[in-house]
């Protein structure tokens, strides 16, 4: 995905309208929306032009540095990006942190998980500056909130996504029928070679977390915006406990 590319260059101006003070929040989430599915596109384009042979694209992998604090939770909303992407994770820890996560895929879906992986974590850093519990449960710490709400971001965003996939691969198939199978056989590839990497390796267990900003998050991510061309800005880190 480059900065020429006539695919990313309609997303950004679909975003740029989304992101327009004077469009209604309906339009917004509308263009919005438009940016998930073109970018969801972009994927199964790719797809086809590989499996035709028209262009390349390899299996590999890219290690993305977790900071902290909530750097497991970053981890999380990286694997919730990645997943519906067609892609597997690896985190690799330091005790109770995260540090950084191995991204494993073919290229292009890499590329699409590291581009909105970055504008997530953007948007996520700044609503975390200005969310803060209700008060319905006395004496709850607000890393537990946003630690939450994290949660809750990351599973909204991994539910939109997936869907935008979805609707990818179906819109594909109508005009060739083959789409479905590529994407399909593209992702047994990623998961036997990941296996045959990692398969060794012993899943973490599930988190139990407590806090009320679940709920917040997931209403957050339904409304976040799935913007691919922020990589090109610096990263920001998520505000201090």
């Amino acid at each position: 995905m480059t900065e020429s590319d006539p695919q990313l260059e309609r997303i950004r101006k679909l975003l740029a309208k989304a992101e327009d003070p004077a469009v209604t929040e309906a339009e917004a989430e509308a263009y919005n929306q438009k940016a998930a599915e073109l970018v969801a596109r972009y994927g199964i384009d790719q797809a086809m032009l590989a499996a035709s042979g028209a262009g390349s694209d390899e299996i590999g992998t890219l290690k993305i540095p977790m900071n902290d604090p909530y750097s497991r939770d970053k981890a999380s909303l990286l694997t919730s990006v990645a997943y519906p992407l067609r892609c597997r994770t690896l985190l690799h820890r330091l005790g109770q942190k995260v540090d950084s996560v191995t991204v494993f895929g073919f290229r292009s879906d890499i590329g699409r998980v590291e581009l909105l992986f970055t504008s997530l974590l953007l948007q996520a850093s700044t609503q975390l500056t200005r969310v803060r519990p209700d008060g319905f449960f006395p004496g709850e710490s607000l890393a537990a909130y946003r630690r939450t709400w994290l949660h809750g971001f990351a599973r909204a965003v991994h539910e939109r996504l997936s869907r935008a996939e979805e609707e990818a691969v179906r819109t594909a198939v109508q005009g060739r029928g083959s789409a479905e199978l590529v994407v399909r056989d593209r992702a047994q590839l990623v998961q036997h070679a990941f296996d045959a990497e990692y398969g060794g390796l012993r899943a973490a267990a599930p988190r139990r977390l407590s806090g009320s900003g679940y709920l917040d998050g997931h209403d957050a991510g339904t409304r976040a915006n799935l913007d691919p061309s922020a990589l090109t800005r610096r990263s920001r880190a998520l505000p201090a406990r």
